[in-house]
């Protein structure tokens, strides 16, 4: 559905389902969430969800099933080995992408970690178009490094570029020159750049640099975990795709790769992930970690359960009307917001919408988290969680020196079938106002500090009492009660 036309007035997204369960919301007064947010040690990950108006944090295993999904949960095989919903999931991913052979994992990271043990070894390089940060992680943790070759203009926070998250074949030719063919453990493309603000990668591109890699023996893996939403946005970007069906364009996707794995937290509605395995004797050099690590061959860590219910959602993925509504819903929310003035990452891309931080609050210095801090200022004015993604999601460098981000932006998370057009309306007016009274907002600093994904479990504090202040004003303007 390309967008619902109305009659005397502009379109807007339309929800493309009715509501048949619902789940009660509360918005706690300004004052108090002031209170929880210190509790919380100003890191959004430690606040209570029954505290939050609209969690906004993530897409990742919170998107609402169909009811088509739920009801296929009841006929799951609870067989600890050689269970039937295994072999059913695995004929459907074949179907739809064209590989045999699947490694089932509790979710993608954990895909991340079984793939990076069997690639990465000391001094071993992986090329990418843009790293996320557990995939990161896991391969930096073994003595590898991560070389990430977007294209320059993808990391332009406004722009009306159709494929930001497009890799850059000339510097893809100079790494594998300079480090030597050898030496690259392998090429990694996220489809749906999660770090620079959801955005596309073209099919045309993933072609192009799979070939690169396929000349020099380096093996190709794809992160599908946000899959779905590219899907979209190459079907209605790129032109030599548009009369292709969403599935005909996933499986000329799957043939281009060695290997493809993704997180069911996003990619099919549900929660679990899984590796994609092109090569048979590939497949069985990696399934011992899965027994090892995850659980037996025919779960993988995962609910059989959830596992019905991904076969049918990754069948939802493929129908274009299923998987055009969230990129529309942020699109809307990325242009309303642009009309209102708000510095926002452009064009909108998939995932949710993206606030350019450091253009919002320039007067907060990298180092004293901008995009933190505007999380921090995001439930208090409005008690909506939003996810910083910026310098506070990297790590230190190894002389302990803080790795600036690229792109320092707040996501505003849009879980798929979840949110409504006036929830939605919302959001855009509370940012409005935070970002007419960004004046207020301050740094923050650590008192804990992890030492891998900080952003998780670390704690913080205001470096002033700006928090106290943003919230006066927000009393003053909304009442007591708001």
């Amino acid at each position: 559905m390309p967008e619902v036309k109305f009659y005397h007035r502009p379109a807007v997204p339309m929800e493309m389902h009715k509501v048949k369960i619902v789940q009660r919301l509360e918005l706690l007064p300004a004052a108090e969430r002031l209170q929880k947010m210190k509790e919380a040690h100003y890191n959004a990950f430690l606040l209570h969800n029954k505290d939050i108006f609209m969690d906004m944090l993530t897409d990742s295993g919170v998107n609402a099933m169909s009811d088509d999904m739920q009801a296929g949960m009841l006929r799951a095989d609870d067989a600890y080995a050689g269970s039937e919903t295994f072999y059913r999931m695995n004929r459907k991913l074949t179907e739809i992408f064209g590989m045999e052979h699947f490694l089932p994992a509790h979710q993608g990271r954990a895909c991340e970690h079984i793939i990076a043990v069997h690639f990465v070894k000391p001094g071993k390089t992986v090329i990418m178009n843009y790293h996320f940060t557990t995939s990161k992680a896991h391969i930096t943790r073994l003595g590898g490094k991560v070389e990430e070759l977007i294209k320059d203009e993808g990391l332009i926070p406004a722009s009306d570029l159709p494929f930001k998250g497009d890799i850059d074949l000339d510097k893809v030719r100079e790494c594998i020159a300079r480090e030597g063919a050898e030496n690259i453990a392998f090429l990694r493309l996220e489809a749906g750049t999660n770090l620079i603000g959801g955005q596309p990668i073209s099919y045309q591109n993933m072609k192009e640099a799979v070939a690169i890699a396929k000349e020099h023996g380096i093996p190709t893996v794809l992160d599908a975990s946000l899959l779905q939403d590219n899907l979209y946005f190459i079907k209605t970007r790129e032109d030599s795709m548009k009369d292709k069906s969403i599935r005909e364009i996933t499986r000329m996707i799957g043939d281009l790769f060695d290997l493809i794995y993704f997180s069911g937290r996003k990619f099919g509605f549900g929660r679990g992930g899984g590796c994609m395995v092109r090569d048979e004797e590939l497949f069985h050099n990696m399934e011992d970690y899965v027994t090892m690590f995850e659980g037996f061959l025919t779960y993988g860590g995962m609910s059989v359960k959830e596992m019905e219910a991904l076969i049918i959602g990754f069948e939802e993925s493929m129908d274009f009307d299923v998987i055009s509504q969230g990129p529309q819903f942020i699109r809307h929310c990325v242009d309303e917001l642009v009309k209102c003035g708000v510095p926002m990452i452009t064009p909108g891309g998939g995932l949710g919408a993206h606030i350019n931080a450091r253009e919002v609050v320039p007067h907060i210095p990298d180092h004293e988290y901008p995009a933190g801090a505007l999380t921090v200022a995001m439930y208090l004015c409005g008690g909506i969680r939003g996810m910083e993604r910026g310098t506070l999601s990297e790590e230190r460098d190894p002389d302990g020196t803080e790795h600036i981000a690229s792109v320092e932006m707040i996501r505003l998370a849009f879980p798929r079938r979840v949110f409504t057009l006036s929830q939605t309306e919302y959001v855009i007016d509370r940012v409005k106002w935070l970002y007419d009274h960004r004046h207020l907002i301050g740094g923050l600093r650590f008192t804990h500090e992890p030492k891998t994904l900080r952003f998780f479990t670390g704690r913080l504090e205001p470096v002033s009492d700006w928090p106290e202040k943003l919230v006066e004003a927000y009393i003053a303007d909304f009442g007591e009660d708001q």
